[in-house]
């Protein structure tokens, strides 16, 4: 590995101080008024608004494990013993207290007896069963069938030694009454709405969903199912990011494709900006000359900058009309990077979702190169090995390497070279 420490471009913005500006952008998204109150299949996705203690214990009461005998472990000291059989306790019961020298048969999930400490599975007693119903259902633990429907729980069954706290899930073994559950942030997924049904909360607090206008620019780009005139190209920028973002949780609204007239983009702006709290645009924030979000922005406080980075270097960020303003670049692959690297993380910060990219390692399968003042990302395919393997160059219009990757491989600013075999952060896709 090859590094420089001082390996910074100048006048270019480092990454972590642009994404910092991100998210400070967009704290007004983080306020009372934008929140709401939903039942929990409405939330999944969402950000916990608040700290949400539990209100009763998990399990609830001491529960059995196993199908088998609910039993006083001191009954079963030594080779263990036969004991007498006491009615059963299946799930959802009630059951009385379990008397010395006797064994209630018990179901997974049903409630110990007081007095019972363990639970011997069933496959452990002699005989290794229960005894089977007879035609009017009912069961003589004798191993014999009563026809008058009632039956004889007199019978015995032989287990062995058992310790206290067998095949016993205590109360409160997975949370107590008044624990933290979950805490304010959280983004609600199915095993954060699971908890809370287990704790009996039907509904809950959470931000609201951002609302997003997102518009493509440039006069060469058209719809897809169009035809294709010489010069022209497809927009995928549209339907890459209204996918992100809408996997992140966000309400997406399109505009129709804005032509490189910066009066036709401020119309759209201005029909759409009232109803979004925030805008993304892609294209047209470089310094050539028909940069049509730079010219569009004029008199709007919205800076256009060179960020630290590759794919992805040209950024725009500031507030149109007062609603927050990120200009993206042009090129697919870098559309999709400043949104992972800038803006996903920014609402995870103020709203708790989409929850944040979780970095791995993983080892490079092959070497690569990086400029040194810049942070590159490349695209790649995490192996089953644990190895990296990249797809496609550095290009950021290769959109057929990022559709068959699975990871974004991060190069910090001052590595320029790294061999096969070492290891890189990953953000699984």
């Amino acid at each position: 590995m090859t590094s420089h420490p001082h390996g910074k471009a100048k006048h270019a913005r480092s990454v972590a101080a642009h994404a910092a500006a991100v998210a400070e952008l967009l704290q007004p998204l983080r306020s009372p008024e934008r929140t709401e109150t939903l039942p929990l299949i409405q939330a999944l996705g969402r950000g916990l608004v608040d700290h949400v203690a539990a209100p009763i214990s998990l399990p609830p009461f001491a529960n059995s494990q196993m199908d088998g005998y609910a039993v006083r472990a001191g009954d079963l000291s030594g080779a263990g013993a036969d004991l007498r059989i006491v009615p059963p306790v299946p799930a959802g019961s009630s059951p009385q207290p379990l008397a010395p020298g006797t064994a209630a048969p018990i179901m997974t999930g049903a409630m110990i007896p007081e007095g019972a400490d363990a639970v011997v599975p069933i496959e452990k007693a002699v005989p290794d069963r229960f005894p089977e119903p007879g035609p009017d259902g009912a069961v003589n633990w004798n191993g014999t069938v009563k026809l008058n429907g009632t039956a004889n729980w007199n019978g015995t069954v032989k287990l062995p030694a058992t310790a206290p706290g067998t095949y016993v899930r205590a109360a409160g073994s997975d949370i107590a009454a008044g624990e933290r559950a979950l805490a304010a942030g959280t983004c609600l997924g199915p095993a954060q709405l699971g908890l809370l049904a287990a704790l009996g909360i039907p509904e809950v607090t959470v931000s609201k969903a951002a609302t997003v206008l997102l518009v493509t620019t440039g006069d060469e780009v058209v719809d897809p199912g169009q035809d294709l005139a010489p010069g022209k190209i497809y927009d995928s920028n549209g339907t890459l990011l209204e996918a992100a973002m809408q996997q992140a949780g966000l309400t997406v609204r399109r505009t129709a494709i804005s032509t490189d007239n910066p009066a036709e983009l401020l119309a759209l702006l201005r029909a759409g900006s009232p109803r979004a709290d925030l805008i993304v645009t892609t294209g047209g924030v470089s310094k050539g000359a028909y940069e049509v979000v730079r010219q569009a922005m004029a008199g709007q406080p919205v800076e256009f900058l060179h960020v630290a980075m590759q794919p992805g270097g040209p950024q725009g960020i500031g507030t149109f009309d007062g609603v927050p303003f990120l200009g993206f670049p042009g090129n697919p692959v870098s559309c999709l990077v400043s949104f992972e690297m800038f803006l996903r993380p920014a609402l995870s910060a103020c709203l708790g979702a989409p929850a944040p990219r979780l970095p791995l390692r993983a080892r490079l399968d092959q070497p690569l190169a990086s400029p040194a003042h810049k942070h590159q990302v490349r695209r790649g395919s995490l192996q089953p090995d644990g190895s990296v393997k990249l797809e496609g160059g550095e290009g950021s219009h290769l959109m057929h390497a990022l559709a068959g990757s699975n990871v974004l491989v991060h190069v910090p600013a001052g590595v320029t070279e790294l061999a096969a075999g070492d290891e890189v952060e990953v953000w699984m896709l």
